[in-house]
């Protein structure tokens, strides 16, 4: 009888019916979402009493937010720190990031680098990091929003010498 509660998992749902009613106290008959809860909270929240008479810890969280951490997609969630009113002065601000990694052509297109250009070269061909230091242009979702997350003084014109973008800020015969 001992070998068939000590079966992992599948024994701890299983209904205490193979002892017989007579010989379980009211404090060992559980039911099915107690158990249940019991093995959860062992395993998410680390060792835990699971004895019957023994009572676990104070806490008023439900299920789902026991499990809520174990899910990856629920924590790492992308972040546009966009700030709509400063502090000071109240006024909008750009995202630090965007203006670094980005230039916006007058034109209204952006240009990045391509992903990877900085990692591990030791292992790349000479072809793979030469294709990985050209530029490339934004399409038309990311262009409006790297748009939105910048304020109107990274979208003027600007008139750099020797600009090496000279012949692509203004766009010919190009639809977007």
């Amino acid at each position: 009888m001992a070998a068939t509660l000590t079966r992992g998992l599948s024994g701890l749902l299983r209904p205490l019916s193979v002892l017989g009613r007579d010989c379980l106290t009211p404090a060992v008959r559980l039911s099915q979402t107690a158990r249940f809860s019991a093995v959860v909270q062992r395993h998410v929240c680390g060792p835990g009493p699971l004895l019957p008479g023994h009572t676990a810890p104070a806490q008023h969280t439900g299920l789902l937010s026991r499990v809520t951490p174990l899910i990856p997609s629920l924590v790492l969630q992308p972040v546009r720190t966009l700030t709509y009113y400063s502090l000071r002065k109240g006024k909008r601000k750009s995202v630090k990031s965007v203006v670094q990694r980005f230039l916006r052509l007058h034109c209204g297109l952006w240009v990045r680098r391509k992903a990877g250009y900085k990692k591990k070269l030791w292992k790349k061909s000479a072809v793979r990091k030469k294709r990985l230091r050209e530029h490339v242009f934004c399409n038309k979702t990311q262009c409006k929003l790297l748009d939105k997350m910048t304020t109107s003084f990274w979208k003027r014109r600007n008139w750099y010498l020797n600009d090496p973008y000279q012949k692509y800020h203004d766009r010919v015969n190009l639809k977007m």
